[in-house]
């Protein structure tokens, strides 16, 4: 026998040999878990040769649990990311303080603990925002700190008619101030010292933007309150109309600023796409509805979860004692620009 015209074959094992999916919850096809099947798996070398299955069951589950790979650091964080979605975005327009750990990998939002984050998707008042989100849970609160998750396709079918209509037609407007020494100044937004800089990124996002005394900027944009899954296909409620409006925040706060400052001086709120306001019923609508579809699970050292943007919201319940959650976006999604019945930007930008 010739044993040197003998070629290895390759050995590769079938999925459920190395890794379980399951339920999180029972009758609950979201988020999908998986586990290892087999004692110290490497996640970042398994995914690398399942890009295929992860990415049609994330577009079924819109989104994965990876639980018990003992993902523990940010470099482990790193290399699972790298190899499924090795290009990330940069937290470009922001809404919230974060800090960067490492390149493009960022703590959650830093936001007081005693306090929910209420869902949301991501950049959804932006003009071009991730597909994918990864978040990567390296210490667990000691008391809460749960994350939340919302099908944005089961939030689209349970709003009213009505209300649906109206913000589809209309759109979303967000009016951000910046400068006002309670939310974020517009260089941490934009990430430049250069009003040159803005203008041009205001101009490009079709955004209108006016700059006040001292040195305060007033931005305009209006975005569609719904889109269409590129995928899937399927129509999603995505926008943060509930959460930008100044019924957002807490009553005593809430009145005790519009003593202080005109509606239109507020760091941040919503309307409709056309510029008038929207019934404070339709928001706590909005609200409810989330919460009817919100899942929470309470995080454990290692997990690692995989979103799409598009199809699920998230949020977070407030907690107690150290929390430490890394977030990365990628995937970035710019759909045609909202049309409605009203000139959303001159060709300046300038309000």
């Amino acid at each position: 026998m010739n044993f040197q015209k003998i070629k290895p074959t390759p050995l590769r094992l079938a999925l459920s040999d190395l890794v379980q999916t399951k339920e999180l919850e029972p009758g609950r096809a979201w988020p999908l878990v998986l586990t290892p099947a087999q004692p110290h798996l490497d996640l970042a070398v398994w995914a690398k040769e399942r890009v295929e299955f992860l990415e049609q069951s994330l577009n079924q589950a819109g989104a994965l649990l990876f639980r018990g790979f003992g993902v523990t650091t940010a470099e482990r964080f790193q290399q699972v990311i790298g190899a499924i979605t090795p290009q990330l975005l940069a937290y470009k327009e922001r809404s919230t303080p974060r800090t960067s750990v490492s390149g493009e990998i960022y703590t959650a939002t830093e936001y007081p603990a005693d306090q929910p984050i209420p869902l949301h998707n991501e950049n959804s008042y932006a003009h071009e925002f991730p597909r994918k989100l990864w978040f990567c849970c390296l210490q667990p609160a000691e008391q809460g700190g749960e994350t939340l998750l919302a099908d944005s396709r089961e939030v689209f079918r349970r709003i009213s008619q009505d209300t649906k209509a109206r913000f589809i037609e209309k759109g979303v407007m967000y009016v951000r101030n910046y400068g006002a020494g309670i939310d974020l100044d517009w260089p941490t937004v934009f990430q430049t010292t250069s009003r040159a800089v803005v203008e041009d990124y205001c101009r490009r996002a079709v955004i209108e933007f006016e700059w006040r005394q001292g040195d305060h900027l007033r931005t305009r944009q209006v975005r569609p309150a719904t889109i269409t899954h590129p995928v899937t296909d399927e129509d999603v409620w995505f926008n943060q109309a509930h959460l930008f409006h100044v019924s957002s925040l807490e009553k005593t706060l809430r009145e005790d600023l519009l003593t202080t400052m005109a509606e239109e001086d507020l760091t941040r709120n919503a309307y409709y796409g056309d510029g008038s306001a929207i019934a404070e019923d339709t928001l706590e609508e909005l609200r409810r509805v989330y919460w009817q579809c919100a899942v929470s699970f309470p995080w454990q050292p290692g997990d690692v979860l995989l979103v799409d943007n598009l199809l699920i919201a998230h949020g977070r319940m407030p907690y107690k004692g150290p929390r430490k959650i890394l977030v990365a976006m990628a995937d970035k999604h710019a759909p045609p620009r909202f049309q409605s019945g009203v000139a959303v930007a001159n060709d300046t930008g300038q309000m």
